[in-house]
């Protein structure tokens, strides 16, 4: 193994899946929080945390784009991993004996209509990793797990139905973090910079701040905004373009952005993921 990664979950998890499709080479390191994984890194007893930040059906995940300003790390690389959703048995059990199937709640709410059509009784579990490892645990043939393919290869349970989400396109996207930035151009594709800022309390601020992009010709494929200290009157702004601050025209936005804002800061500029398409 070259370096370690730190996820968010259980072994077999989605995100355990992440850092195997985007860095195969590394060792991935279990956490129980997305912060317990932001401090591995930031202590050096890990070189990369693996973060999901939304979802193409549910959104975003809650609290990480709070939590990535302060957390002293920067965006290197960026993962569209597809959430297929496999249903898995105790070894030898055909699905015509599943009763149940455990997995986290956004998972059951991902495959309504093949747990109906089968007749298969939702259960809420801590996590689709943990569902996994409960199943091979309390070995009762009547339950199942709803989860990743590689959690069916952790925990030793068979795979009896593939794919079975209600949602096609499914797709998480993850953030690869660093202690360090790493600002030079790499890869064959486009480059993303992302970052934060907070406007300043004047009349049309927000649309001011944005202006440039406009007119210099950047696309802006995500904007956020969120609460900043549980005030109502602080709102921070999380936002990703494409391009890469030293272009040009993104120089002269991010300086006019910076001229309406009263705080700023890059987060990461790094390569385009493929699944952008």
């Amino acid at each position: 193994m070259t370096g370690r990664i730190a996820f968010q979950g259980e072994p077999g998890a989605y995100s355990h899946q992440a850092c195997r499709q985007a860095r195969p080479e590394m060792e991935a390191i279990p956490c129980r929080t997305f912060e317990d994984a932001i401090e591995l890194v930031r202590a050096g007893e890990a070189d990369l945390a693996m973060l999901p930040v939304e979802n193409s059906t549910y959104g975003r995940v809650a609290d990480i784009h709070t939590l990535l300003p302060g957390s002293g790390l920067r965006i290197v690389d960026e993962s569209f991993v597809r959430v297929h959703i496999n249903l898995l048995t105790l070894r030898g059990t055909p699905i015509e004996q599943v009763e149940r199937a455990m997995s986290h709640t956004v998972l059951l709410g991902q495959c309504r209509t093949f747990l109906r059509g089968h007749d298969i009784r939702p259960v809420t579990g801590a996590d689709t990793a943990g569902s996994a490892r409960l199943v091979a645990e309390q070995g009762d043939p009547a339950l199942a797990a709803l989860a990743s393919e590689l959690a069916g290869e952790i925990y030793g349970l068979d795979v009896v139905a593939r794919h079975i989400e209600d949602q096609s396109n499914n797709t998480t996207r993850f953030l690869v973090m660093a202690r360090e930035a790493d600002w030079t151009r790499r890869g064959p594709g486009k480059m993303v910079t992302t970052f934060t800022f907070r406007v300043r309390n004047i009349p049309a601020a927000l649309y001011k701040a944005l202006g440039g992009f406009a007119t210099n010709g950047i696309n802006m494929t995500k904007l956020e905004s969120y609460m900043v200290g549980g005030s109502f009157t602080a709102t921070e702004f999380y936002a990703d373009i494409e391009g890469h601050p030293e272009d040009g025209n993104v120089a002269l936005a991010l300086d006019e952005l910076r001229f309406f804002t009263s705080q700023s800061e890059i987060l990461g500029v790094y390569p385009a993921d493929p699944g952008r398409g």
